[in-house]
């Protein structure tokens, strides 16, 4: 079993036990899973039967859960914290991850996510949307809108005025800023009132 592999910090300790308690983990345990999106980290936490493991998964026990992480996700995991928040819209476990996309290696990219993270991102969170940094080429940055912004009809305007022209004016040397989203699968777009 590794331990170093994923920590719980105190109040996902507790939900977790308080789930076992409940009996939410008779003949189940949790698998866990990362993939990197372009410039940031999917998580998939599951409850699958115990049955299901992989020969290659990694096996963590924490607060007495057994997790199941397959071969894939144990670098892009190790010395992640599984993290249990409440919030105005209830509860969710998230995980506060040490390691990198390796799209962050980039320096271009790098420079990038932090505008979306400190300027672009917080001004659109208000409508429900974030977009994210699919891939860099050259001076070409492709980005995924998420959230209220998928299929929003300000989509355009927000890539133009809003991304487009911060991330243009902050790095001179992007040349052209894609939108890869596809808005048709979007299922709840912002629509002010």
């Amino acid at each position: 079993m590794d331990t170093s592999l994923l920590d719980l910090d105190e109040a996902a300790g507790r939900k977790l036990a308080e789930m076992r308690e409940a009996g939410r983990f008779e003949g189940s345990v949790l698998r866990v899973s990362v993939r990197e999106h372009g410039a940031a980290f999917r998580y998939a936490l599951e409850l699958v039967d115990a049955a299901s493991r992989d020969a290659a998964d990694a096996v963590v026990e924490a607060a007495g859960i057994l997790f199941y992480v397959d071969v894939r996700s144990v670098p892009l995991l190790r010395g992640a914290t599984l993290q249990y928040v409440e919030n105005l819209a209830g509860g969710g476990f998230r995980f506060e991850n040490p390691n990198r996309p390796s799209m962050l290696d980039v320096p271009l990219a790098g420079a990038v996510q932090r505008l979306l993270d400190e300027q672009i991102n917080p001004g659109i969170a208000a409508h429900g949307g974030r977009v994210t940094l699919m891939d860099v080429q050259g001076g070409r940055v492709v980005v995924e809108f998420g959230g209220g912004c998928q299929g929003c009809g300000m989509a355009d305007l927000t890539l133009r005025e809003g991304v487009t022209a911060t991330l243009r004016q902050a790095l001179p040397e992007i040349t052209e800023v894609v939108d890869a989203t596809d808005h048709e699968a979007g299922e709840s777009p912002y629509h002010p009132r």
